[in-house]
């Protein structure tokens, strides 16, 4: 297992801050978070790459709703602000964790999707006569933070990038 190393200069860079803040705006480019950030853009970034590189990034508060669609779903909404540290600490780290991953795994990947695994089911249904359909009841809020950090930490070695992931990861 390869582990990863020197990314923090990679994460801080203004490109990939730049890149991280196109990502954060999609779909939300008219929130009101995402229009203040972007009427002092530069200033924005740059703000924000001076407090990464210094240790002294802060998330902000959580806003937290419920949803309904067909249940009610409780989310948990970061700060514009967060979600473009959100991104840019992805950008960095997703891809070499991308090739550890099961092929059969579509959820949130570049390339995966509803589409793709819905012909990958359709495949296997044509070889298997039986399916197992199943929900796992609230399992995103309880996912045990703890438990994803210790297998970060055993590919990625960057102290930096490790404190990151751990200020920027829970709404608590």
């Amino acid at each position: 297992m390869k582990r990863l190393h020197d990314l923090w200069p990679q994460l801080i860079g203004f490109d990939n801050l730049w890149r991280a803040w196109r990502q954060a705006r999609r779909g939300k480019s008219r929130s009101p978070g995402a229009v203040a950030f972007e009427l002092a853009l530069e200033p924005e970034l740059l703000a924000l790459q001076r407090e990464l590189a210094e240790g002294s990034y802060q998330p902000g508060a959580y806003r937290l709703f419920t949803l309904y669609e067909r249940k009610p779903r409780l989310i948990a909404a970061a700060p514009f602000r967060d979600r473009v540290v959100h991104h840019a600490v992805m950008n960095i780290i997703e891809p070499p964790l991308d090739r550890t991953f099961i092929f059969d795994s579509y959820a949130c990947r570049r390339g995966k999707g509803t589409h793709a695994a819905v012909d990958r089911y359709q495949r296997w249904a044509q070889r298997y006569p039986y399916v197992l359909k199943l929900d796992i009841r609230r399992y995103f809020p309880s996912i045990d933070h703890a438990v994803l950090k210790a297998k970060l930490r055993r590919r990625i070695t960057d102290p930096q990038v490790l404190g990151s992931v751990d200020i920027s990861s829970s709404p608590n």
